[in-house]
């Protein structure tokens, strides 16, 4: 979906961002999206690291 914008569009976006919330929040709400998608990766990946331990005890309790 997102390969489909381009780069006119991103710029659109962006001149649109500006017009909407002005030069002072634009770095606040640039901000806010980083720290949520980091949030978002650090629990995804802690999901995945739940997923592989549990694989690995039931591993081994089928190897007793």
């Amino acid at each position: 979906m997102l390969s489909n914008i381009g780069i006119p569009g991103l710029i659109l976006i962006l001149v649109l961002a500006l017009i909407i919330f002005g030069p002072k929040k634009l770095p606040e709400i640039g901000r806010a999206v980083g720290e949520t998608l980091k949030e978002f990766k650090n629990s995804a990946k802690g999901l995945a690291n739940d997923d592989e331990d549990s694989n690995e005890k039931k591993k081994n309790n089928l190897e007793k």
